[in-house]
């Protein structure tokens, strides 16, 4: 009787080893199932989150490019103005605006040589 009762211990032993095996890889296979739905969530709310980034940067310079568009406009006329005004100028007086031009970019040759000795 005893090798009986040691066979069935060892019966029992194994069955309850194979049944806590069996829970194990089930436990380790749910685990598996819950990690790639949560990674699989976590990259759906990153690109969910970069689109809407993305819209609000992409509405954000259309506004500011509706609101600036006055300002470059007026900048724009203003622009042309002075060139005009400064063509006719230098069409007028070429000799002065020539010794203007060379008296400015001596100046600012001075200054940027007197700035690189310090």
């Amino acid at each position: 009787m005893p090798a009986e009762t040691m066979s069935s211990a060892a019966h029992e032993a194994a069955s309850s080893a194979k049944k806590t095996k069996d829970a194990v890889a089930t436990a380790v296979d749910r685990g598996h199932e819950g990690l790639a739905d949560a990674m699989e969530m976590a990259e759906r709310n990153i690109r969910d989150a970069a689109k809407r980034i993305e819209k609000a940067v992409r509405d954000g310079v259309e506004t500011l490019k509706a609101q600036t568009e006055p300002y470059r406009d007026s900048a724009e006329a203003q622009f042309e103005e002075a060139s005009k005004y400064v063509v006719a100028r230098v069409k007028e007086r070429p000799l002065t605006a020539t010794l203007a031009g060379v008296g400015v970019g001596l100046l600012l040759g001075l200054l940027l040589a007197s700035r690189s000795n310090k």
